[in-house]
């Protein structure tokens, strides 16, 4: 099982966001994360395959690392020196699973997720005979989707809706290969995210002339028009894909 992949077997795939679960096309409302009742209940429904769980980026959140400049050698003091950065970096407590990726020259991908809440649905996939076989961030989830077939540098929203139309999410970019990830658990208008954090962003890149070409956005229906071209995701979540 890996935790993410940027590169693009079949699968059936669970979508999990702290308001709903989808799979199967069928949608179950939740509270928080959803239940094991709940993961079992949509499980039932699905083929007896492989899965890809595609979840909400603050459950398991992600950065790009760039003062790394040797790797420990050997699974175990590998994993440690991820965990140990990742913690640092974040100020995040518990006990997470992390994994990283090598972005080149753009340093390294981090991104963990409680090491219990994986051992969790890892356990009830197996179990349910649907077994977990691709963990990833929808932000990742979309940036595979996009960044690959576009020549010029971009920018992807991950958005969340919480309430009074407030949104949680991540912007990255890219140029070539992932470039910039910035992601925000707390939740606020689209006016503020335009101003407090999509134009800071957009300022520093424009400073190494890295500006996106177009905004690719997931999560609202529609967008305010800007400086920047920009594109509205159908917001269709598929039953099956590639893993």
């Amino acid at each position: 099982m890996k935790l993410f992949s940027l590169k693009p077997s079949i699968g059936s795939v669970v979508w999990i966001e702290p308001n709903k679960l989808v799979a199967g096309g069928k949608v179950i409302t939740t509270t928080g994360l959803p239940s094991e009742d709940q993961l079992a209940q949509a499980l039932t429904h699905l083929p007896a395959m492989p899965t890809k769980w595609i979840i909400d980026d603050n459950i398991a959140p992600s950065m790009v690392v760039k003062d790394i400049v040797e790797i420990p050698k050997g699974t175990e003091a590998r994993e440690s020196f991820f965990k140990w950065k990742f913690s640092q970096a974040l100020a995040i407590e518990g006990n997470f699973a992390v994994q990283g990726l090598s972005l080149g020259e753009q340093g390294w991908l981090l991104s963990g997720i409680p090491f219990d809440l994986q051992e969790t649905w890892i356990n009830l996939a197996a179990k349910m005979g649907r077994p977990l076989h691709l963990l990833i961030p929808r932000w990742l989830w979309l940036y595979n989707r996009v960044a690959p077939t576009r020549e010029k540098p971009g920018m992807v929203l991950s958005l969340l809706k919480t309430v009074d139309d407030k949104y949680t999410g991540s912007i990255a970019t890219w140029n070539r290969t992932l470039s910039l990830l910035r992601q925000w658990p707390d939740a606020t208008e689209i006016p503020n995210w335009i101003s407090d954090r999509i134009e800071p962003t957009l300022a520093y890149l424009n400073r190494d002339n890295r500006t996106p070409a177009e905004i690719l956005i997931w999560g609202p229906m529609d967008w305010p028009v800007g400086t920047i071209p920009h594109k509205v995701f159908q917001s269709e979540i598929p039953n099956q894909e590639a893993i």
